[in-house]
């Protein structure tokens, strides 16, 4: 019994240590898409997609928030791969901003994309009233991760 509680106490230890000896997770936690995009931006539905490679491998999250008080979106792409080191990230939002009948939709695009160490963005356009369509890239180990929506959605 004694060996055994051992075993657990130093499992949990070391578990624990690898958390708090790695500060490269320590970092890229503490970024929170609400962080980036500032005071009064709080996450819509459909508001988190992740950045993945085409095989699958995710290296890390596109989120789109919103402001109620000033009708403006935002967008930023986080890391959860190559955190710490300065790999191309970018994120990208698209809104409409007129409709007129039987006409495509007429939009503003704004991207921030560079060599980042843990997010890119963040990236605002007003769209009070319009659809949006947003995405991220990752790019890193010689791979290219990209996630997002290429539909309208988030209306209104």
């Amino acid at each position: 019994m004694l060996k055994s509680t051992k075993t657990i106490f130093l499992a949990a230890t070391l578990a624990t240590g690898a958390f708090m000896a790695n500060p490269a997770y320590a970092v890229a936690s503490a970024y929170t898409p609400e962080g980036v995009c500032g005071t009064g931006f709080a996450r819509v539905s459909d508001s988190s997609r992740p950045v993945k490679t085409p095989s699958g491998t995710v290296f890390g999250y596109v989120y789109l928030l919103y402001n109620r008080t000033t009708g403006f979106n935002c967008v930023t792409t986080i890391k959860s791969s190559f955190v710490g080191s300065s790999t191309y990230t970018s994120a990208r939002l698209e809104t409409q901003t007129k409709r007129i009948k039987d006409e495509p939709a007429q939009t503003a695009v704004k991207q921030d994309g560079k060599g980042y160490k843990y997010y890119a963005g963040p990236v605002t356009l007003y769209a009070k009233g319009y659809c949006v369509k947003y995405w991220g890239v990752i790019q890193g180990g010689g791979q290219q991760a990209s996630g997002g929506r290429n539909a309208w959605g988030n209306c209104g």
